[in-house]
């Protein structure tokens, strides 16, 4: 859809406006229009459309549907509260033990890679929200969250059911022709539900018996024990919505962002070189890349509106094509090919003529991701332990030669790599006595560094 939605904004402007039978749309084919409408006048531009698909499916506790106003407001609050700058700093100690893990297991299993990089997400996020671990394999919690994305992905697909254009169809039973949303929203309910409500339960639990560690969890319970009535089940309600939320909202974007980079560094074998330099300049060979490191490794509208002369009625679905801003030619010359110095100066500095990708990628506004932060600091771990630690590279064929590997990406809500293979082993004989012995200490480090409150 990115695409055809490129295409009309190619033939007609970056503004472009569509009427989808009664529901007006508004396409954004650059970063300048977005950042004019969605930033500049985020007061107009805050609210989500309605779709009784999330009522249906269960999925109106997720911070993202929420709909413009004191509820939405209290809940990214709390969010903010524990993800902001200042405070994602102290979920380093899980991060750094994360990692480590991460590394040394890969060392073992490389081929189970996408399992890795599923465990690593969910062991450091539910660590932190909730405080318990995560078995690495079925883990019932993490089954139970991925089968409740899975739904979001399958359920909440734009234009995909009637009801969406007319919402009287949901008080119809689900036997009658035309109605199977019902019935696929009634078996994904209890899942949805339960990926917010099982762990929080499991949170009250531990707290009760004294066992519960350190977390966002346990800290908002806390609080909630000194209030009453109302009040109580309010802030209640509040709290399990946004721990939950965490866990949901990151894992499918931190994986597809892992496995891209994966996958990336297996086709551009020189980019990675160049990058593995860097490391080996600045980190050297006797511990793991750091936080510290970094700075040397180089919606819908409330109510009308008039925009360059153009009236936007409100209510029109507000749609910033993200993909088609990262492909515009007239920001990164050869937009298609993978560049990464594009982003650098002459000085090996990050060139700030270059729009970051950062600025568009977590969207815009009062919705931009509130959990740009954690992701991003996250992030620059994962790629700079991975790089300096291991060679990734296209697996060979029976004849020794490297396989032909292609960058297909899946479609949907959230786009994946299309499966694919690749070789991952060690830089050197000083990776594995390093990995192991971070990944051994990992536990022990993170708890004389408890996450603070």
């Amino acid at each position: 859809m990115e695409k055809k939605y490129r295409e009309l904004n190619d033939e007609y402007g970056d503004v472009v406006y569509l009427n989808a039978l009664g529901q007006p749309m508004l396409v954004l084919g650059t970063h300048a229009a977005a950042v004019d409408l969605l930033e500049k006048r985020s007061a107009l531009y805050s609210d989500r459309a309605y779709s009784p698909m999330v009522d249906l499916g269960g999925f109106d506790w997720v911070l993202t549907l929420l709909r413009y106003g004191s509820r939405w407001r209290r809940h990214r609050r709390m969010f903010h509260q524990y993800f902001n700058p200042n405070v994602v700093t102290k979920y380093r100690p899980v991060q750094r033990a994360g990692v480590a893990q991460f590394l040394s297991r890969l060392l073992s299993t490389p081929e189970e890679l996408r399992e890795h990089i599923r465990h690593l997400f969910a062991a450091t996020i539910v660590r932190i929200t909730y405080g318990f671990d995560v078995r690495e394999k079925d883990d019932d919690y993490v089954q139970m969250a991925e089968k409740g994305i899975a739904a979001f992905s399958s359920l909440l697909v734009p234009g995909k059911y009637l009801v969406e254009l007319f919402p009287a169809l949901r008080h119809l039973p689900a036997w009658f022709p035309g109605c199977r949303f019902k019935r696929e929203a009634s078996d994904a309910r209890a899942v949805v539900q339960g990926v917010c409500c099982v762990p929080w339960a499991r949170a009250i639990t531990a707290m009760r018996e004294g066992s519960s560690r350190a977390s966002m969890a346990s800290a908002l319970l806390e609080r909630i024990s000194s209030l009453a009535g109302e009040e109580a089940i309010e802030e209640e309600d509040i709290a399990r919505n946004t721990v939950a939320v965490a866990y949901a909202a990151g894992a499918d974007t931190t994986l597809a962002s892992i496995q891209a980079f994966f996958l990336a560094m297996a086709l551009f074998p020189e980019a990675q070189k160049k990058a593995q330099a860097e490391l080996d300049a600045v980190v050297g060979s006797h511990r793991l890349p750091d936080f510290s490191d970094e700075p040397a490794l180089p919606y819908v509208l409330i109510e009308d509106d008039n925009y360059r002369g153009y009236h936007i009625p409100k209510g029109t679905v507000v749609i910033p094509n993200v993909w088609a801003f990262s492909r515009n030619e007239t920001r990164y010359v050869n937009a298609d090919e993978f560049k990464p110095e594009r982003f650098l100066a002459d000085g090996g500095c990050l060139d700030p003529e270059v729009l970051d990708p950062a600025e568009y990628a977590f969207g815009y506004g009062r919705r931009i991701c509130p959990g740009r932060h954690f992701a991003q600091s996250s992030l620059f771990l994962i790629v700079a332990s991975v790089l300096h630690t291991l060679s990734i590279s296209a697996p060979l064929d029976e004849n020794g030669a490297p396989k032909k590997l292609e960058a297909k990406m899946t479609s949907g809500l959230i786009s994946y790599p299309e499966p694919f293979e690749c070789d991952i082993k060690s830089r050197g004989i000083w990776v594995e006595g390093l990995v192991r012995s971070n990944a051994e200490n990992a536990e022990a480090r993170e708890a004389s560094e408890v996450i603070t409150q």
